[in-house]
């Protein structure tokens, strides 16, 4: 047998796992992907949620281009609510809508425009009706020029500029279908001259603040320091809440390194309008390397859109999109993200469900040993290295677990980034770092009270992981953290034994 071949052993359950890594059997009963879900109309009840959750989603997604503030501020307590009855910690991410062009208020919400007909796009601020749809951009027009394509609906919509006008866009639909309001205008090779971040967006910093929300996604980033009004902002309210910079854009494509780095809590694959900017052929090379350089600098990946898109209005995927998921997880990321399927579609506890079972049979034959020694750029780096160390330990030594007693996440972020075999638990005394971790490949999350001097803590790691159920009495585990009078990060790395 190959030294990294894997085989099913014995049927501990259906969510339990047993592989064979050369003469060491390591045990997993927990998915290490985790599982992003938009909450809409279709998933914003209290007892959906519960079924979420219990299906597997990790962190819940709640999109700001949509909804009102009140409407938010419910779902982000029915969240918590039912985090709380699941017992789970589970995170919310905000998502800032950014400079996207998108449709006004459309009479009925939607309305479904017919192929080979004609369509005004219009900005004079009237309601859609009939035969015209707003948009909510006096630039459009000077944005357009005759023959441009204008595409709607994430690129299901196809339209092309017959004509253009002071403050209107006559169109001809090539390719009709449903459109609804406040869905996204791409104007595919056009750089509309919209600021990065708008007064919308920073009123929707404050309310993630206000409303302790976990993480920010930032939409339509182009450049590292597209960031910089929000990372001010959240300093002007002394708020620690990580963004993520959301990639859809070519010129976010070509200044990935600069971004990535700039974000403090990794990047989004937004394949949806990436696929209208770029070549269609593109995407999955792109999406290849976005992942890889994330990887190289220790930052989660969400990778997102239109994963499981059948199942919008089909129960069951695509042989295609179980393939993508699959290999998106091939390829490293940490989570995966599922948007219309369960914000508007007719079976999210069931997209859930299916992303939790790809997830979890792709895991068996993923590249650990390779990812340890490749994946990260260690080169420099203190921490990285006493993380990679400790990592390396659990093969050589035959450990049970990491634990990772941390405040910010970042020990916890560095670990994971290196994807251990065995499971990573991280213990914080911050409720929000607790729930920011459910975005990290392979991490679990434990809150404690009990922080007291490090050494202590330290000392009651192994106890700890013997009551979450990741090491049994008896087993080593490794312990790597950060000494905060030291100014080197992660740089402590200890054995501990579990007690009886």
């Amino acid at each position: 047998m190959n030294e990294r071949e894997r085989q099913p052993e014995d049927d501990g359950g259906p969510d339990t796992q047993v592989f064979r890594i050369g003469d060491r059997m390591t045990e997993h009963t927990h998915r290490r992907t985790k599982i992003v879900a938009t909450i809409g109309p279709s998933s914003r009840s209290p007892k959906i949620l519960e079924r979420l959750i219990s299906a597997g989603a990790d962190v819940f997604r709640l999109n700001f281009s949509h909804g009102d503030e009140a409407s938010h501020a419910e779902n982000i307590d029915r969240i918590r609510a039912a985090g709380e009855l699941m017992g789970k910690w589970v995170g919310i991410l905000g998502d800032l809508p950014g400079p996207k062009l998108r449709l006004g208020d459309i009479s009925g919400g939607f309305t479904t425009i017919r192929s080979e007909s004609s369509l005004t796009l219009t900005t004079d601020g009237g309601p859609g009706v009939e035969g015209v749809l707003p948009v909510g951009w006096a630039g459009l027009p000077a944005a357009v020029r005759e023959g441009d394509p204008i595409y709607l609906a994430d690129g299901r919509v196809r339209l092309r500029a017959v004509a253009v006008e002071e403050d209107e866009v006559h169109c001809r639909v090539e390719v009709g279908g449903r459109v609804a309001s406040h869905q996204g205008v791409n104007l595919p090779g056009t750089t509309s001259g919209m600021p990065a971040v708008g007064a919308s967006d920073l009123r929707w910093v404050d309310f993630a603040v206000d409303n302790d929300v976990d993480l920010l996604a930032m939409s339509f980033v182009r450049s590292a320091s597209d960031l910089d009004p929000v990372h001010e902002r959240l300093a002007e309210r002394h708020s620690s809440i990580p963004l993520i910079a959301k990639i859809e854009k070519p010129q976010a494509a070509e200044n990935a390194a600069e971004i990535i780095e700039a974000a403090t809590s990794g990047i989004m694959v937004a394949r949806g309008d990436l696929g209208i900017e770029l070549p269609i052929e593109s995407v999955p090379a792109t999406q290849k390397r976005l992942i890889s350089l994330a990887g190289e600098r220790s930052k989660p990946v969400i990778t997102a859109t239109q994963m499981l898109a059948s199942m919008v209005s089909s129960d069951r995927p695509t042989r295609a999109e179980v393939t993508d998921v699959a290999n998106a997880i091939y390829d490293g990321t940490d989570a995966v993200m599922l948007s219309e399927e369960t914000a508007i579609g007719d079976n999210p506890v069931e997209a859930v469900a299916t992303m939790d079972r790809i997830a979890r049979w792709t895991e068996r034959d993923l590249p650990y040993a390779e990812w340890l020694i490749h994946r990260v750029d260690i080169a420099g780096e203190v921490s990285a290295s006493v993380a990679q160390g400790a990592v390396a330990s659990t093969y050589r030594l035959g450990l049970a677990a990491i634990v990772v007693p941390t405040m910010s996440g970042r020990t916890a972020r560095l670990v994971s980034a290196l994807r251990p075999e065995v499971p990573i638990l991280a213990i914080s005394q911050r409720r929000e770092t607790v729930r920011r971790l459910n975005l990290l490949f392979g991490v679990r999350c434990a809150y404690t009270e009990r922080w007291g001097e490090l050494r202590d803590l330290l000392d009651d790691c192994a106890s700890i992981a013997r009551t979450e159920g990741i090491a049994k009495p008896g087993q080593l585990i490794a312990v790597t953290a950060g000494l905060p009078d030291q100014e080197l990060g992660t740089n402590l790395f200890e054995i501990h034994r579990v007690p009886g």
